[in-house]
């Protein structure tokens, strides 16, 4: 007889529904048209996915639908990349939205031209904050596809342009889902990466839908947020992405965007001789304006007379040493007067100069005594005399 099936709750049996689709759709694109768009007070938009034969449940996170650089509406066509969960409370399934881009040239051009208007007027267009590109860069990053014929046709042109040039590839996805996420996490690779001097960020040609990456608003505030110098090398001539209109500058396809980022080497090189030339020639120029001095001097009186010219020195030699000796007598007499002035000065503070007049120095134990209460009866004291001193006790004091 058969074992009987564990008996679950509803809330494990949508438990374990959940962990199979979820496993199972982890990773889905979606194509559908839009139906019950609703945003919620909180920011989250909650709409249906539907065809002629099923329709999906879906949300789209506020931190992602801020994002958005078109207005989801109801009958609009779209591809929405995301993965399958459930919400359990209804035990329904639903699209948790990643990604989401308008179906069609019409919608994607609409996106296109309202994602334009909002960065242009936040000034990431402006022409005053575009770099100049380095004139000789010795390291260029490239974000683009390893697998393209876009990196092997730029490291082509620079190698033959400029051979000892460094180039570091960041490989990144460049069309479908995830693609405009892989640009933008690239060119902050570079930046944190250090040591680059200029950034070009492209693919080949497509079709519009094939360029939407270069589209999305996270690869513009990329570019935007570069210290690097980036060029923008998308498609071909006719073809403008909003990556074309941020970048420092817009290459009308890869290959050309190699052309502008590195001169040729034969250019430089005739560089190198025109300023071998203007070297040569202002050192030339040096060379005869010193002979022109030279020429003038030998033809001087002072050149063709040299005893004239000795003689002058030695009288001016003499005119200084006599102008120096009266400077020292005149030094020496203002020294002698004063040290003459300091010496009667300290004289007339001499003490001794008082006992002349009949005073004493009194002093008791070598300290001197300046009042009647600083001695006492019996105390033994010296007083000195102009001519010596006696030895004295205090009989009495007065």
């Amino acid at each position: 007889m058969a074992a009987e099936s564990p008996i679950l709750t509803v809330t494990d049996l949508t438990r374990q529904i959940k962990q199979v689709l979820e496993s199972g759709f982890a990773s889905v694109v979606v194509q559908g048209e839009l139906s019950n768009v609703k945003r919620a007070a909180s920011g989250h938009l909650y709409l249906t996915l539907k065809d002629e034969g099923a329709q999906l449940s879906c949300v789209l996170w506020r931190s992602r639908a801020s994002g958005l650089s078109f207005v989801p509406e109801d009958g609009m066509k779209v591809v929405a990349t995301g993965r399958i969960t459930v919400y359990e409370p209804r035990g329904q399934y639903q699209l948790d939205i990643i990604s989401i881009r308008p179906l069609g040239l019409g919608e994607l051009q609409a996106a296109f031209e309202k994602l334009k208007e909002k960065l242009a007027a936040e000034g990431l267009f402006a022409t005053e904050r575009k770099r100049p590109l380095p004139e000789y860069p010795a390291t260029i990053a490239l974000v683009t596809s390893e697998s393209g014929a876009v990196y092997h046709d730029m490291l082509t042109v620079f190698r033959r342009r400029a051979p000892s040039l460094t180039v570091i590839l960041r490989p990144a996805k460049v069309q479908g889902p995830g693609a405009a996420e892989d640009i933008a996490s690239g060119i902050a690779d570079c930046n944190a990466l250090g040591g680059i001097d200029l950034l070009i960020v492209g693919r080949g040609g497509g079709s519009l839908e094939d360029l939407w990456a270069f589209n999305e608003e996270i690869v513009a505030r990329a570019i935007a947020s570069s210290r690097i110098p980036v060029i923008s090398a998308v498609g071909h001539e006719v073809d403008f992405t909003i990556a074309d209109f941020v970048a420092d500058l817009r290459a009308p396809t890869p290959t050309a965007a190699a052309t502008m980022a590195v001169k040729e080497r034969a250019v430089l090189l005739a560089a190198v001789r025109a300023a071998v030339t203007a070297l040569r020639e202002s050192v030339q120029e040096r060379i005869t304006d010193s002979r022109r001095s030279i020429a003038h001097l030998v033809r001087s009186y002072a050149f063709n007379r040299p005893i004239d010219a000795v003689r002058q020195s030695s009288q001016r030699f003499d005119e200084a040493v006599r102008s120096l000796k009266t400077a020292l007598e005149h030094r020496f007499a203002l020294t002698r007067a004063a040290a003459t002035a300091l010496e009667k000065r300290m004289a007339s503070l001499d003490p001794r100069l008082v006992l002349k007049r009949g005073y004493a120095i009194v002093s008791r134990n070598g300290t001197y005594i300046s009042a009647r209460a600083d001695l006492h009866v019996d105390d033994l004291i010296d007083c000195e005399f102009r001519d010596g001193a006696v030895r004295s006790r205090v009989l009495e004091k007065k």
